[in-house]
This record gives C-alpha cells, structure tokens and sequence, in this order.
C-alpha cells in the first residue's frame, strides 16, 4: 500500500473519532434518550459505510495485486492443486459475500428504534436443516476432494523417477544425485566430515556413483523424487513455480516427488522475461541468515539433463584419497581390536 493510501485511512480515522465525540458532546446538550438514538443512528451508518468500502477494497485489491500472483503451476500436481482451490474459492467466496453483506446490512436496518416492535421468531426446523445440510455437505466434499488429491501428490514416485535429496542447515541446501544406478546410498550422521559433508558409507555400492550439485537440475516430463531432511533445525524445501512445499525436518525424513511441465526456457518466453529462473527457497524461518537458503532451479530437456547428469563427478572420486585414509584407518582399527581381543584371552 502506498504512502498516500496509508495516511489518507489514517485521515478517515481521525475524522469519523472527532465525528463520534461531537456527536456525544451534541448529545449531552440534547438529553441522554436523545444521544442514545444518534449513536445508534451513527453507528448503524458507519456499519454500512465499512460493508461497502470493505467489499470494494476486497475486490479492488484481488485485480490490483493479480500481476504478483503466481503464473501458471509448472508441474503436474501443481495444476491439480491450482484447480482444488478454484473449487474452494467458488464454495467459500459466494458465502462470505452474502453473509457480510446480511451482517452489517441487518446492523443497519434493524438498528434500535422506539417505533419498532420485536417479532419473535424462536425456531424453524427448514432454517435450520438449510443451514446445516448445505455447508455440510460441501465440506464434505472438499475434503474427499482433497484427500483424493493428498493421495495422489503423496503416494508412491514411479519407479523411473529421479532421485535427489536435499539437505537443508543454517544457511544453505546441499543437493546429492542418484547415479546411473538411480539410488541413493546409505548415509549416517556420524560419518559426516570435512570431506564426506553427507556422511555416506562408502561400504554401500550404491554410494559410489552419488555427486552433489551446486543448482538443483531438473528433466521436464519426467517425475522427480525429492528426499528431504535437516541437519539442524526446521526448514521448508519450497518450489514457488511447482507448487511444492514440505517441512525439512531433523531425524524425521520426508519426501515428495514431482514432473515438471515447463523448462526454464519456456517459462522465460511465457513470462517475457529473459532473466527469469526458478527458485529453491526455504518457507520456514530458520535463524538469522534465513534469506540465504536458496538456490537456482534450472529446468531442462530430458537430453539436455543426461548429458548433465554424465558429466558430473562422482563424489567417491572428488574424496578419494580420504576414502582410501577412511579404509586404512578402518583396517587398522580392525586390526587393534583383533589384537586387543586376542590378548584379552
């Protein structure tokens, strides 16, 4: 909001307080039945007053901020979840609407007046099975809307996703690839060095084809499974672009996979902005260094994306001369303790 805008509702304020008091001041000189009636005259305006501004504010700000808006989703569950909340909107907006607009219209109308008599109107059974069927029956079928659509975003990667994990700390992610293998091998936190930053173990095959990347490198067409985890405190792996968001939490792992439909190239044509990229974010607030925690999201075609993917370097061969010390180190260990046992006996 503006400057302008900000002290011209400061302004209003001002104005409908000075309006109030001397309204009280006209009263006290007119008799108290008198100041009752003008409050409650004064009131019954302002409350229509603030229906009519309020509705043209909402309105007015939904057309006016719509160009920061998200574009369209550029993954497949992320339209899936753009349509289920168009569906919201159409249940909910319609009701809000109404509901103000017979709120402060009846705070109005019905205003306290001398020569009014009260109807009394205690029950009426079709009122009340109105009310309480028609929501009902809505929510329901939003949530079965949604638990349908949790079920399918949530439920098992196809077996030919690509696999990638994301570790999130203060104040940055560090991003591990499956290999040709496309697994992940094992990892334990009591490993992690200044030369093994994720703790793997290099007894596991599956380890020695991972390489870690500095932007997180996507296929379009192609699902994607994220693995997620923290190092330190809660983080949020968050896709703006792809509708995904999910708590990176410590010691409790979790997951979610998705296709994108959109390369970089595309969305930069689409958007008419050349210097566009998609971007890794943290959603959680995770210290002071918080804005620090993201990173390039560069979406490919499938070739482009192998030819990638081929020329990376293996993290086994980026540590290898302290992976051969590790072994040593292991052996002698293996040893010591062999020897240890033996003279024990």
């Amino acid at each position: 909001m503006s400057t302008i805008g900000i002290i011209a509702i400061f302004l209003i304020l001002i104005i409908i307080f000075q309006i109030s008091r001397a309204s009280d001041l006209l009263g006290n000189l007119k008799g108290e039945e008198r100041t009752q009636d003008a409050r409650n005259n004064l009131h019954a305006t302002l409350f229509l007053i603030f229906l009519i501004l309020g509705m043209f504010g909402a309105v007015w700000s939904t057309f006016h901020y719509a160009p920061l808006f998200l574009p369209e989703p550029s993954s497949e569950h992320g339209v899936v979840l753009r349509n289920m909340f168009q569906r919201t909107l159409w249940a909910t907006v319609p009701v809000f609407i109404v509901t103000h607009i017979l709120l402060f219209y009846f705070a109005w109308k019905y205003r306290k007046d001398k020569t009014r008599i009260s109807k009394y109107f205690p029950h009426d059974n079709r009122l009340e099975l109105i009310w309480t069927l028609i929501p009902a029956v809505v929510l329901v079928l939003l949530v079965i809307d949604g638990l349908v659509n949790w079920n399918r975003i949530m439920g098992p990667a196809p077996e030919d996703a690509v696999v990638i994990e994301a570790t999130g700390q203060q104040f940055y992610w560090t991003l591990r690839y499956a290999g040709k293998d496309n697994e992940l091998g094992r990892k334990n936190v009591r490993l992690i060095t200044e030369n093994n930053p994720f703790g793997q173990d290099w007894d596991d095959p599956a380890n020695k084809d991972d390489f870690m990347a500095d932007d997180l490198y996507l296929p379009v067409g192609q699902p994607v499974l994220v693995k997620i985890n923290s190092m330190d405190v809660l983080h949020n792996f968050f896709l703006p672009h792809f509708r995904v968001k999910m708590d990176a939490v410590p010691g409790i792992p979790t997951q979610f996979w998705l296709t994108p439909t959109k390369t970089t190239e595309q969305m930069r044509e689409e958007l008419d902005n050349p210097e566009f990229d998609y971007e890794l974010a943290c959603a959680e607030l995770c210290g002071k260094a918080h804005y620090n925690m993201k990173k390039k999201v560069i979406v490919v075609e499938a070739e482009a994306f192998n030819k990638w993917k081929a020329e990376q370097e293996p993290l086994s061969k980026t540590f290898a001369s302290s992976i051969e010390e590790d072994s040593e180190n292991k052996v002698v260990k293996q040893e010591q303790a062999r020897d240890n046992a033996v003279s024990s006996l």
